[in-house]
Formats: structure tokens, sequence, C-alpha cells
């Protein structure tokens, strides 16, 4: 099988190539990215030990595509990945990143006659609509009742039915208008093609920041005895979020890749779920566990544009479907993420000290 990984020098997309070439040594696989993000270059002597052939260039380009080779198969995990993008009043970037960019991403598999698997994100559905949600409060998260005033949404968290009127950044508009457009090319040309709207992705390898790679940065803060401040909701660091770690994302991908007639033209919500989810708080704890450090939080009553009290993914249509679920722990990811720091700490710390 020969596959392109869009966004392949990033965090999602260097993990999956590094993971299907060290499983199928015979594949190829070629990462395509134009290493804008600050650490991405890290991962090229990664992508390069693995085998994996690495390109210069940039989904927004269309002349870019012309000079790759025809493929099977195409990993879409290119993104402008952050919330608070373009609600500086410039999202040219976003837009022509997200949107444009996958338009040319499915032109090119169209020619290759290419199937197609989407990253998308929990964050095409409604902010104002999730915050409205009836949630009950512990004495370390807010968690979501089991009675809703909407569809799709449990104590188990927010299936694929869940309500889509209502703004919800315009990150979130680009990757459901990118959605859309995957719908049309599945329906009137043929591409096979899966969306997979994921949680909070996390692991070792990811250059976290305030507004994208949370758990990453709170690791970090953590291991470099820095500060952090609880930012929302009254200071009190109960947001709350379910994690996945990539290579649980890896291991559905794995599955799509080789039953793609089981999951063509399907949405589904993939995320950590309850069982895999901690508040800020919670994640404070299990950093201190784990780090053996204490540091210093802030709060911040205000909350941040965007923001939500929770978000907890509903995997039961992904599991029924593949049999997938995530299956590392929220101590494991944060051990994991702990023992990349330590054992690259001079490579890393321009990034995230």
């Amino acid at each position: 099988m020969k596959i392109l990984i869009t966004g392949g020098a990033g965090f999602v997309g260097s993990s999956l190539a590094i993971a299907l070439k060290t499983n199928y040594p015979s594949y190829e696989v070629i990462c395509l990215d134009n290493l804008r993000r600050k650490g991405s270059e890290l991962n090229l002597p990664r992508l390069a030990q693995a085998g994996v052939t690495f390109l210069h260039g940039d989904i927004r380009n269309k002349e870019d595509f012309d000079a790759l080779p025809i493929v099977d198969a195409l990993i879409e995990a290119s993104a402008e990945p952050s919330v608070l993008a373009g609600l500086d009043g410039t999202p040219d970037y976003l837009i022509n990143t997200n949107l444009v960019g996958t338009i040319n991403c499915l032109n090119f598999a169209k020619k290759s006659n290419a199937n197609f698997i989407f990253l998308s994100t929990s964050r095409i559905y409604p902010i104002k609509t999730i915050e409205k949600l009836n949630f009950v409060e512990s004495e370390t998260r807010f968690a979501l009742a089991d009675e809703q005033p909407v569809r799709g949404v449990s104590s188990k968290g927010i299936a694929e039915d869940f309500p889509l009127d209502g703004a919800r950044s315009l990150y979130g508009a680009t990757k459901l208008a990118s959605e859309l457009m995957i719908h049309e090319y599945n329906e009137f040309y043929g591409l096979k093609t899966v969306i997979n709207r994921c949680g909070v992705l996390t692991g070792p390898w990811q250059m976290g920041k305030v507004d994208q790679g949370v758990m990453v940065l709170w690791v970090a803060k953590h291991y470099f005895e820095q500060q952090l401040a609880y930012i929302g909701y009254g200071g009190s660091g109960k947001q709350t979020r379910d994690m996945l770690h990539v290579l649980d994302l890896y291991r559905l991908i794995d599955f799509q890749l080789h039953n793609m007639d089981k999951v063509n033209g399907e949405i589904l919500n993939v995320g950590g779920g309850v069982e895999v989810s901690a508040s800020l708080q919670e994640l404070t704890q299990i950093c201190q566990e784990v780090t053996g450090k204490t540091i210093p939080i802030n709060k911040v009553t205000e909350n941040r544009a965007a923001d939500i009290r929770l978000y907890v993914t509903d995997n039961s249509k992904v599991t029924a479907l593949t049999g997938w679920t995530p299956s590392i722990s929220m101590k494991q990811i944060v051990s994991e993420i702990t023992a990349w720091l330590t054992e690259y700490e001079s490579q890393l710390a321009y990034v995230l000290k």
C-alpha cells in the first residue's frame, strides 16, 4: 500500500506515519508538510529513521500535489488546529489551510482513486448548545447528566447526531465545511471516505500550547516547574475533556485503512470517552504524582472566547462498527509524556519551556 499523510510532520501525522511504517515495513508512507508549526522540524529525523519519505509542501498550493505519486490512501491530518485561530480578525491562513487545503487533498485523492481518511474535530459542535447542557458538578470536575435538552448527548458523552445549528469557532467551521465537501465527493465522485471527529489528541511529540495540545502543556509546565492558570468557570479547574493517546487513534486508522468498505461514508466520534477523561484539577493531581513536582496555578475567573465547560466523546457508534475502544489511561499518558520530556529535554526546551 502507498499512503500519503498530509500534515505529516505534525504531531498526529508523524505519529501515524511512524506507526504505519513500523507495523507494515513494505508499505510506502509519504508525509507532506509545510513545517509551519514550531517544533515540527524535530520530527524529520524521526520520519527518516523510520523509513518514511518526507516532502516539503503546502496543501494550500495545488501545484505541490502535481509532483506526488499516485497513492492508495490519503490520511488528511493537516490543519491549523487552534480553536483561537482567526479570532484576531485574520482568518485567511485558517480558511486556506483547513478548507481550501482539504479540497485540494480531495481532488488529489480523486485523481489517485485513493481512499480518504479525514481527521476532523469535536469542535464542529456548537459552543452555545454545549454550554446549555445539563451537567453535574462534583468536587473536582463537571460531568454530563443523563437528562438533556437536546438529542445526541447523555452521561456517556456527545454522539454524532448532536445538533449542528449555531456558531462553533472559525476553526470548527472550517472543519465542518470540509466535512460537507467530503460528503459530496463521496456521493457524486464515488470517493471512499471516512470522517473521524476527534476529541483531544495527545501523547509524546506533541508541541503543546495554551490553545492546542493542553495535556502536553500541562505536563511540561510541571516538568519544567513553571506556572499555569485555571482560566474561566470561576477559576475552579473543573473544565473536563476526554483525552485520546495518538497510538489509540492509530489502531482505529489502521482498521479503517484495511476495512474501508465497512466505514465508507461514515462520520465517527472518536475520543477517550468518560473512561479516559479528566478535569484540569484532576490532571494537575496526576501530573504531581507522576513528576513529583508541584507548581503555582493561578485562577482566572473570566471565560476565554470559544471555551466550553466540558466535552466527552460518546464512542458507541465507532465501537459498534469497528470494535475499537481506547485502551491507554490518563496516568499512562502523563507517564509517557514525562518520560519523553526527560529523554529529549535539551531538544524540547525551546518549544515547550
